[in-house]
């Protein structure tokens, strides 16, 4: 069994799969049975091209001479973002062509369209590279739990924040200065603002809820917040009550609504999560039936997202004239749970002036709220230095928190706005 590959794009990824294909060929089809074959590449810039020797392979600059070649079987759109790699998609597809894709923000975006016409035309399209790179946690989701309801999914889904938030921990680091170090070794594009402000794991939150719940999930509606307002001084005292801080894509199915958000959380040293670090993925999973599973490895970069990419080729070679899987199926109209609905335990810091009567104060209005308070750490300060008290509530509903920080933070001994973190609990 033989299928023939074109290749959109010889940046990063594509290349990873360029050099994929030409080294290991062998080694799928002694695994596989399957002969895979790079047939055609596509790039504007000859240049990337130079270093691989692609003698019997058809080479151009026109994405379009690619998916119209009869001797190309499998798409590989490489090029990431959302026009022109939309248009192309739609064309390979409407081509009969099946497309493979590492483009989380496009299928963010437009899932239901590009569904529909795989469907129409009975290919697939298939995208594990999209999430956490060689991590193949979609297949996991689609094949391996199958058979279960999935009760929550938490993932770690970007290499640059985790391994900003780890530096942090680590080194006692502030975030700017370890941000531009990021930026400087590569682990961060340039601007870097996509991974940084949560919208690059938002984009693969949206696929996750997409793909575990079969609903349609409005990527606008996801709750965003990026790492930009973490400080030094939250990642240490987090590590003083026995925590690591992570950006956290969070999915999970309640009373009929699921959430789906993505923001900094505090997560117990002792939870499998909290020992990712650096550049890092990992996506835990709960469900009824297997009960947790823990999904780790390199969520980006050249070769890593390469691998996946090859497997999805190798994985639509088998399946052969068998019929074609649908990418996402819609069969529930689940609505999204608003974040102020959603429950669960906080981390307060509060910057106030130290005299007697302010905990007693803070504590009042938070009852008020409804908001119970698990533990509490009042640092002790030089006099007239500003003191931080550190509070751990139990678990509430996040709207009467927000109220209560509001009312708190109107108060004359407050110095500076209360910083909330949501916990993994």
């Amino acid at each position: 069994m033989a299928c023939n590959v074109g290749v959109i794009g010889a940046g990063t990824v594509g290349s990873g799969v360029i050099e994929t294909l030409l080294k290991n060929s062998q080694v799928v089809a002694d695994k596989t049975g399957v002969e895979v074959r790079l047939a055609h590449v596509a790039d504007l810039n000859p240049d990337l091209l130079k270093d691989y020797d692609l003698t019997g392979v058809t080479v151009s600059n026109d994405a379009k001479a690619l998916i119209a070649d009869p001797n190309v079987n499998v798409v590989c759109e490489l090029i990431g973002g959302y026009e022109p790699a939309r248009t192309f998609i739609l064309e390979a597809l409407n081509n009969g062509k099946h497309v493979v894709t590492a483009n989380k923000m496009l299928l963010a975006m437009a899932g239901p369209e590009l569904t529909e016409a795989a469907i129409k035309n009975g290919v697939e399209l298939r995208y594990e590279a999209a999430v956490a790179g060689t991590i193949p946690i979609i297949k996991a989701i689609r094949e391996s739990l199958a058979a279960n309801n999935i009760h929550a999914v938490y993932g770690i889904l970007n290499g640059t924040c985790n391994y900003i938030l780890t530096r942090m921990a680590v080194e006692g680091l502030q975030f700017d200065d370890v941000l531009q170090q990021a930026v400087d070794l590569g682990f961060a594009e340039t601007p870097p603002d996509l991974d940084i402000e949560g919208h690059d794991t938002a984009h693969k939150c949206q696929i996750l809820a997409s793909l575990c719940y079969s609903t349609k999930v409005n990527l606008d509606d996801i709750y965003v917040e990026g790492i930009t307002k973490i400080t030094g001084l939250d990642v240490a005292y987090a590590a003083e009550i026995g925590y690591q801080l992570k950006l956290l894509a969070v999915v999970r199915r309640v009373n009929g609504e699921i959430e789906a958000r993505v923001h900094p959380t505090l997560v117990a040293n002792d939870h499998l999560l909290a020992a990712v670090k650096y550049e890092f993925n990992a996506v835990y999973v709960e469900t009824d039936i297997a009960d947790a599973t823990l999904y780790y490895g390199r969520g980006a970069g050249k070769l890593p997202t390469a691998s996946a990419v090859v497997a999805d080729v190798v994985d639509i070679a088998r399946r052969g004239d068998a019929p074609a899987p649908a990418p996402f199926r819609y069969t529930h109209e689940l609505p999204l749970r608003d974040i102020g609905l959603c429950e669960g335990r906080f981390y307060l810091r509060l910057t106030t002036e130290d005299h007697p009567g302010v905990l007693g104060s803070i504590c009042s209005i938070l009852g008020k709220h409804g908001v119970s308070i698990a533990s509490c750490i009042q640092k002790e300060e030089q006099a007239g230095v500003p003191a931080h008290v550190i509070l751990m509530t139990h678990d509430t509903q996040e709207s009467s928190v927000v109220d209560a920080i509001a009312e708190i933070d109107n108060q004359n001994f407050i110095d500076e706005a209360t910083h909330m973190i949501r916990v993994l609990s």
